[in-house]
């Protein structure tokens, strides 16, 4: 019953390796869905963030205007720390609750937890294994640019905003390089599939 932590820079490909262990089996627990999750409407965690950063980041639907709230946290470490002291207890509650759920239904399960902000929030758990999606910066400025429409400023902005990826890299068990073609990629996600069975 394995739990892997799968953590990589924006556009490093980590969907990419999430969806291939998806087809081998392996249960996903995404980290973005659990946020999005805690911050729906009705609950404490929205309430919460109005709280701290006023009601103009709730929109007229009563859901988080996630542009508003990242106006306001973006390049003010201050305010995001306060932000991520409001999220990050209850991502990591739901989080451990899908994962018990998971070896709850099969005690064999692989369990793979798709978080960016691994070295930021959670490098201290007790993962069995660290799998980290690497592509050089370079490579993900040009991902953001051709596939997610984003001006090179932007894209540049948001790799900045992350930690540097040699953080990444020390703490790897594993490293899936996606800077070559996604034959090559999906190809190093099957021996690493492999390897897990084999434990």
């Amino acid at each position: 019953m394995p739990l892997i932590a799968l953590t990589g820079g924006i556009a490093s490909g980590k969907s990419t390796i999430a969806r291939r262990l998806a087809s081998h089996g392996a249960v996903i627990v995404d980290a973005d869905q659990i946020v999005r999750d805690v911050q729906a409407p009705g609950g404490a965690v929205l309430d919460a963030i109005a709280e701290e950063f006023g009601a103009d980041v709730i929109s007229d639907a009563g859901e988080l205007d996630r542009a508003a709230l990242g106006a306001k946290v973006f390049g003010a470490p201050d305010r995001l720390a306060a932000l991520n002291a409001l999220v990050h207890p209850a991502v990591r509650a739901e989080s451990q609750r899908r994962f018990e759920a998971a070896f709850a239904e099969d005690a064999d399960a692989v369990v793979v937890y798709d978080v960016p902000l691994l070295v930021e929030a959670r490098v201290d758990d007790p993962w069995d294994l660290i799998v980290v999606a690497y592509a050089p910066a370079s490579v993900r400025l040009r991902r953001l640019v051709e596939l997610r429409g984003l001006d090179e400023a932007s894209a540049q902005a948001r790799i900045d905003a992350q930690v540097p990826d040699e953080r990444r890299l020390a703490i790897a068990d594993e490293v899936i390089d996606t800077a070559g073609s996604e034959a090559d990629t999906l190809a190093q996600v099957d021996a690493l599939w492999e390897r897990v069975r084999a434990r």
